[in-house]
């Protein structure tokens, strides 16, 4: 078959008119305005825009962590705002893995048994939990590092933890939340290239969110926000040049 008949992957994450306020009575502030969007499984897509623009809101509201005022989401073709909360609960729990900017590691744990934990909820066998973490943290660099707890381990070593405890659950859906923000630029690029390479290597749909414009040129795509609404949506070439065009 020649590569024009091949047909694009369909769209893992989908949302139709979402729009969110916050506030009450007379004082309302629309934080996300009628946004519809289609990701792809196989790419980082990174959610940029000013502080205040809405990025963290939009990515709740895919992830099943905010409900939307209005409009659909569509996660691996399931309506996750027609779900009980205990169903909400278990479709993130078995499809979807975090990664926050503040690591959530658990301090008295080793990074082994951080990563375990997410295994342990889904009730895999200890052994088996064992294997895939030690796997998931040899994937983000730290198969020596594995032993120690999170005060011994550097910001950037820190947050690959939280991407191997997301990754070790093998979910289609990764959620990231600024996980840059409290790195240097140079760990900011490690985390945000391994976060590229987990989409490729298991075609899993990695959505992020970053105000870092140094990042942008590491992602397959860039959309922009601004005021509620999308501005601008940008693949890998199309990043490049504006990126050069930013700097030149």
């Amino acid at each position: 078959m020649s590569s024009n008949n091949r047909s694009s992957p369909a769209a893992t994450l989908i949302c139709s008119g979402i729009s969110k306020s916050f506030g009450a009575g007379n004082i309302v502030q629309p934080v996300i305005q009628r946004c519809s969007l289609s990701i792809l499984p196989g790419e980082l897509t990174l959610i940029v825009g000013p502080s205040g623009s809405g990025k963290s809101t939009l990515l709740s509201m895919l992830s099943g962590l905010l409900r939307p005022d209005a409009g659909q989401v569509l996660a691996l073709e399931q309506d996750l705002w027609t779900l009980t909360e205990s169903e909400l609960d278990s479709f993130r729990l078995h499809h979807c893995g975090f990664i926050f900017q503040g690591f959530n590691l658990f301090n008295a744990l080793s990074a082994l048994e951080n990563v375990v934990l997410a295994l342990q909820y889904l009730g895999v066998a200890a052994d088996e939990s064992f294997r895939r973490a030690r796997q998931a943290l040899a994937e983000v660099g730290l198969g020596g590092r594995a032993h120690l707890r999170p005060a011994e381990l550097s910001g950037g070593e820190k947050q690959r933890v939280a991407i191997a405890r997301a990754l070790v659950k093998s979910p289609r859906l990764i959620f990231a939340d600024e996980p840059t923000s409290a790195l240097d630029k140079q760990n900011g690029q490690i985390v945000i290239d391994l976060l590229k390479d987990i989409a490729h290597n298991h075609n899993a749909t990695v959505l992020g969110v970053t105000h870092d414009p140094r990042l942008l040129s590491h992602a397959d795509r860039v959309i922009m926000l601004e005021d509620g609404a999308v501005q601008a949506d940008r693949r890998a070439p199309e990043i490049s040049a504006h990126h050069s065009g930013e700097n030149a």
